[in-house]
């Protein structure tokens, strides 16, 4: 095979996800199933394809010209004379100049623009517009819009690490469909972090390490027999330090619990783990075979961290994006009309041949990834499973019938212990509570709760059967419902309720992430800027539709993405809804007592500014 061939099929591996055998979750189960498909295109299907292409030169093909020449010219050195002074040679060779075919040139041609064309858009699982080609020469998406607003990762997705916090696992023997020894790690605990608008607290940065005790065990699992390797997901501390570990003065970082997890990983010496633990402590093997110089623990090990701590996207229309960028590639990489100008017309049509082969091959290639990533969008978009539900209800709106249970329930009373300090409501000697009023007590009483009818009951206390008996008793729940909570991430939840509150929400505030670079925002291949316009613009985007024809949206930012903010606001909203910005010094102190270089900023836009004026 040639060279660039194998080359070119190494490439679509790593991207048609075929490079990694061993992952066995998500969208790698799903390529598991069509790896056959795709094996077939690249080993059986590329190849023709691209040699049908240039089929109809076959009968020009220099090989053979070359060959004839060859044997002409040791015709005429056997009778002696000189073949640059032979006009049968000169003959010959003037034919190989001017009508033979270099097949196999073409062919390498092919595959070469094959390789770089995916190469350049493709990093680290996902494809980014680096379309510079040289200085002066980039293109966006343009429709004669007075002014457009553009950034690197425009047409996709933020997606946030914390929706693959709980799911990674891997075949030690893929091979083997009868015993895989499928290894699951599983997060069993996760401290509050930096998720959504939740910020870490300074130096409490979350790491990935084993639980405490027993992490290891063997379960059943839909392929037999597999590992569970327990872990935890919150700040370090000086105690996660293993015994002998003198002289630390700060608590691991990730990239020390890696190593320790290995450790303490391959030093298990259960018996029934041991096959297992033989397996992971062999040297890791990449996709080319070649083998690294760390075990497949810490490879799996630095790939669950890494999933985890970098943000990563998802494509809106990979297809449309790629094949456009195709078109661009094609006209400013492969066809150069100096060439066809100046050649003759076999050359001009050999000429086309090949850029037909690219664009066809090239084709076929995009209609795959395009497969994969819009499945990757689907789930995305997908409304997600309302995973619980429960009420707060003021005890006042719940029939006395189902008092008893309330006073009856533990976890409520301990709730409102914590909460509201009911336990100090005792009718004793000096206090505050009223004479005759009931007090606290173990168990609640009746009496106690028609006393204090503002108490919060949170349903999540009770049984099913409770919580229907008492949505049922009220009638129109959903109406008298006057506040919602949710917790998800941030772009499923304005999702979910497009529909329910659709233009019913008068003020909307956000506090988004202000990119200051030390807020935890994970950047991808450095795009800063570019990845924080990705998030803000399709969480923004869903949240106009929310708005009353006269309502206003509010969000606070600094220095460092107001500009930017403003523009996104602007493409959405439109520069003619702009309300304010309310800007306040930062509270850092400068040299001049009339300067402030640290601003924090309330920016304000009205869904439609006439009636909000008209409003007022």
């Amino acid at each position: 095979m040639p060279q660039k061939y194998e080359k070119l099929k190494t490439l679509l591996k790593e991207l048609l996800q075929l490079d990694q055998p061993d992952l066995d979750f998500g969208l790698y189960r799903i390529m598991h199933a069509k790896a056959a498909e795709v094996t077939q295109f690249l080993d059986k299907d590329l190849l023709p394809q691209v040699k049908e292409a240039f089929d109809v030169y076959k009968t020009a093909d220099k090989a053979e010209p070359e060959k004839e020449l060859a044997k002409v010219i040791a015709g005429v050195e056997a009778a002696g004379m000189d073949p640059q002074e032979s006009p049968k040679v000169r003959e010959e060779r003037a034919k190989v100049a001017s009508d033979a075919v270099d097949l196999a040139a073409l062919e390498n041609e092919v595959y070469d623009h094959l390789y770089s064309f995916f190469r350049r858009y493709y990093s680290e699982g996902d494809f980014l517009a680096k379309r510079v080609y040289k200085p002066g020469v980039y293109a966006i998406p343009y429709e004669g819009e007075e002014v457009k607003l553009h950034w690197a990762n425009a047409d996709q997705y933020y997606i946030k690490t914390s929706e693959y916090l709980w799911d990674y696992a891997f075949r030690l023997r893929p091979e083997d469909e009868q015993d895989p020894m499928r290894v699951h790690f599983r997060l069993v605990d996760a401290a509050e972090g930096e998720h959504g608008n939740v910020k870490a607290a300074e130096g409490k940065d979350r790491v990935f390490l084993l639980a405490s005790h027993g992490f290891a065990a063997l379960a059943d699992g839909d392929q037999g027999q597999e590992l569970i390797i327990d872990f935890e997901y919150r700040p370090a501390t000086l105690a996660d330090w293993p015994a002998g570990a003198a002289g630390k003065t700060k608590p691991p970082t990730q990239k020390d619990m890696a190593g320790l997890a290995e450790q303490r990983i391959l030093a298990i010496e259960d018996a029934a783990l041991a096959r297992w633990i033989a397996e992971l402590a062999k040297p890791h093997a990449k996709a080319d075979g070649e083998r690294d110089d760390y075990c497949r623990i810490r490879a799996h090990l630095n790939r669950y961290v890494g999933r985890n701590t970098f943000d990563c996207f998802i494509h809106k229309d990979l297809g449309g994006f790629l094949r456009r960028e195709l078109d661009f590639y094609i006209k400013n990489e492969v066809m150069h009309l100096d060439d066809v100008e100046n050649e003759s017309v076999p050359c001009v049509e050999q000429y086309l041949s090949k850029i037909r082969a690219v664009r066809r091959i090239a084709g076929k290639i995009i209609a795959f990834l395009a497969q994969l990533e819009d499945f990757q969008k689907k789930l995305w978009l997908k409304k997600k499973f309302v995973t619980q539900t429960s009420y707060c209800v003021r005890l006042d709106a719940i029939p006395e019938a189902l008092y008893p249970e309330i006073a009856a329930n533990d976890p409520q009373r301990d709730e409102w212990v914590r909460l509201c300090a009911i336990d100090e409501l005792k009718p004793t000697a000096g206090s505050l509570l009223e004479p005759g009023r009931p007090g606290y007590s173990v168990p609640l009483t009746t009496a106690f709760l028609k006393a204090y009818p503002t108490l919060m009951m949170g349903t999540h206390h009770f049984e099913g059967d409770f919580v229907a008996r008492l949505l049922g008793s009220i009638d129109g729940v959903d109406e008298q419902v006057d506040g919602v909570l949710v917790h998800s991430e941030n772009f499923q939840a304005l999702s979910l309720v497009q529909t329910r509150y659709r233009e019913q929400i008068k003020c909307i505030y956000i506090d988004p992430p202000y990119n200051t670079g030390g807020d935890g925002f994970a950047y991808k291949d450095a795009y800063q800027h570019s990845s924080w316009y990705s998030m803000a613009w399709d969480r923004i985007a869903r949240v106009r539709p929310l708005l009353t024809p006269d309502g206003a949206l509010f969000v606070s930012i600094d220095e460092n993405e107001q500009p930017g903010l403003r523009q996104i606001l602007n493409t959405i909203f439109g520069a003619e809804q702009f309300v304010a910005d309310m800007v306040w010094a930062a509270g850092r102190k400068n040299d001049s007592r009339l300067i402030s270089i640290s601003h924090e900023y309330v920016v304000s836009y009205a869904n439609n500014r006439q009636l909000l004026t008209e409003r007022k």
